[in-house]
């Protein structure tokens, strides 16, 4: 269930602008490059156990987009695969890995909206640059010099050797 979070820290640094929830690392991420440089989308922390709820209530209507998207799956046309397993954590009310527990559809339209935002800016070559160049800035504190002076400081208790 891990986020990947070091990759997205990593995709910071070398200027990619991410698209991306707000969970894990991507909370530190967004705080360090600004808000107007990183592309949001889907249901917010306290919002998850109500939608995780509603979803095992049958309650979840997915985006007709969404459906679209599973039936492009299971047509085959990528590979005679079986796809039942994936298909099946999108799908169903009930059980652990079942009933979307990571909310995919239920974050689908929004990521459909915020990728259209992406694409609209990616226009904007000036903005775009601007905001590669702001996620690289603010990205000083996934850096691992920053790390390791903070362990030798605050873990180790090394000091700095000063040198001639």
């Amino acid at each position: 269930m891990e986020a990947s979070g070091t990759s997205n820290m990593k995709f910071a640094m070398n200027g990619c602008i991410l698209i991306g929830t707000l969970d894990g690392a991507n909370v530190e991420i967004r705080a360090e490059v600004g808000e107007e440089n990183f592309f949001l989308f889907g249901a917010k922390a306290h919002e998850i156990a109500g939608l995780r709820k509603e979803r095992a209530e049958g309650k979840f209507v997915p985006d007709p987009r969404f459906e679209e998207v599973k039936k492009f799956i299971k047509s085959g046309v990528f590979g005679s695969s079986n796809y039942n397993e994936l298909l099946g954590s999108l799908e169903g009310n009930e059980g652990f890995g079942r009933a979307d527990y990571f909310l995919v559809g239920k974050d689908f339209p929004s990521y459909i909206e915020c990728q259209e935002k992406v694409d609209e800016t990616y226009k904007d070559q000036k903005v775009w640059t601007r905001m590669s160049i702001m996620n690289t800035a603010g990205s000083y504190n996934f850096s691992s010099d920053r790390t390791i002076h903070e362990y030798a400081r605050e873990i180790w208790n090394i000091k700095p050797v000063e040198l001639p």
